[in-house]
């Protein structure tokens, strides 16, 4: 009965709180397998946090394709459904410039790869190089299932816009796909969400990893690059949509952190966007009250072309660090082309595997040397926590700006206290008897 009454103690905490638990115990385990070189913990917090991903990942092909064909076909509900486009698209840019200007002047103050004791003979080029021919070939699928089974978020997305258009064209014959494609969508998002359940779970496994794994002595040759990831991230983060948000939207931005916290936490912990999807969508509709329809197509969108932290911030340090590594001068015109890479190359990043794509087709872009790749993998999976949150930060950000200048949210839910977050699909009510998320 022991076990129980802790579980039904656990059940009771805040989803927010859980998450927090998950994290502490992580560090706490992570750094006893540091310290008393415990091979067995450290396997066994690798193992916890793999299999947590890994369940993240099986969900991502058929999450994305049934997310972004509904979203679409979900655009015949919305009046003005080009302008809302546009604007979304508008946000999507300007906030990704913010960014990397951000970025790019961090880079500049910080210095990151002045005097950094790294030796460049050992690193390798990445197998997968990223190029603007690649990123515009790559859209198209040559094979359909190639796409899904090889996670190609980029052509994942491609195919189900254009079988979402192609269904709005076709009108009354096509309502049994799309039919399949709602029944598809909310299928899987009710077993992601029992995978987000388990994501305290997975929080400590891959933070207790993270610990484990990258000491200072790892992470002290690249402190700086580190350190400047984190600032600018926080500056987007504490600064920028704040302001936006303020400044634009007329929204209280204390009150939108408070409302958004649940999705940016799992997205730090699990660094997954594309997973932390529905969270984002819930918090977005039952928290913000950004109106659903427009929603249904604004947040899946972001959540795989919306990327402020490995798109923006992050290649215009890495730029900025590898060129200083290998005594590489960069001028006005070389910043100029890191903006626009930037800015115009997001959707490079659709995937789990997106900053480092971003950042070798920034590098090729330059003509900088590709073998800088190999230099950050080490540190990559602790900058990607912040860069992750940081993106669904703004795939949040964008959707409340879109819709409260549209009109198109409701005061009383954005105004309201944080309400507990239904476990099953938007669409869907939550079946008597079924916890929440707080």
């Amino acid at each position: 009965m022991r076990p129980f009454g802790a579980f039904l103690i656990v059940k009771r905490f805040s989803f927010s709180l859980q998450l927090l638990l998950g994290l502490v115990l992580g560090v706490a385990l992570g750094f006893a397998a540091r310290v008393w070189d415990l091979a067995w913990l450290a396997a066994t917090l690798t193992e916890v946090g793999a299999i947590f991903v890994q369940l993240l990942k099986l969900a991502v092909p058929p999450l994305v394709f049934a997310a972004v064909v509904v979203s679409v076909a979900n655009l015949r509900n919305v009046n003005g459904a080009a302008r809302l486009a546009g604007k979304t698209l508008f946000w999507f840019l300007a906030t990704a410039l913010i960014a990397v200007i951000v970025g790019i002047g961090l880079g500049l103050i910080i210095n990151p790869g002045q005097g950094v004791a790294l030796s460049t003979a050992g690193a390798k080029a990445p197998e997968h190089v990223g190029s603007w021919v690649d990123f515009l070939t790559g859209i198209i699928p040559t094979n359909i299932v190639t796409a899904f089974t090889e996670l190609n978020v980029l052509q994942i997305v491609f195919l189900g816009v254009v079988l979402g258009a192609a269904a709005l064209a076709v009108g009354e014959k096509a309502e049994p796909f799309l039919t399949f494609s709602r029944s598809v969508l909310e299928l899987v998002q009710k077993a992601l969400w029992w995978v987000i359940r388990l994501a305290p779970i997975g929080t400590a496994g891959l933070i207790g990893k993270a610990v484990s794994t990258y000491g200072w002595d790892l992470l002290a040759p690249l402190a700086k690059l580190s350190l400047g990831v984190y600032i600018g991230c926080f500056i987007v983060l504490l600064a920028v949509y704040p302001a936006l948000l303020a400044l634009v939207g007329k929204v209280n931005p204390i009150a939108f952190f408070r409302n958004a916290w649940p999705a940016i936490e799992l997205a730090f912990v699990s660094r997954s966007s594309v997973g932390t999807l529905p969270l984002t969508q819930k918090v977005t509709i039952e928290r913000l009250g950004v109106d659903r329809d427009y929603a249904s197509f604004a947040v899946p969108f972001g959540a795989t072309t919306k990327m402020d932290g490995c798109a923006s911030i992050y290649p215009a340090l890495a730029a900025i660090f590898v060129a200083q590594v290998f005594g590489v001068s960069l001028g006005v015109g070389d910043y100029l082309l890191i903006a626009f890479v930037s800015v115009v190359g997001s959707a490079a990043t659709a995937g789990l595997t997106g900053a480092t794509v971003m950042l070798t087709l920034t590098l090729s872009t330059l003509g900088l040397p590709l073998e800088g790749v190999g230099l950050l993998l080490a540190i990559d999976p602790i900058l990607d926590m912040i860069r992750t949150a940081t993106n669904v930060a703004g795939q949040i950000v964008v959707p409340v700006l879109v819709a409260r200048g549209e009109g198109r949210i409701d005061e009383a839910v954005l105004n309201a206290p944080p309400q507990p977050l239904d476990e099953g699909p938007v669409s869907a009510p939550r079946p008597s008897g079924e916890p929440a998320l707080a």
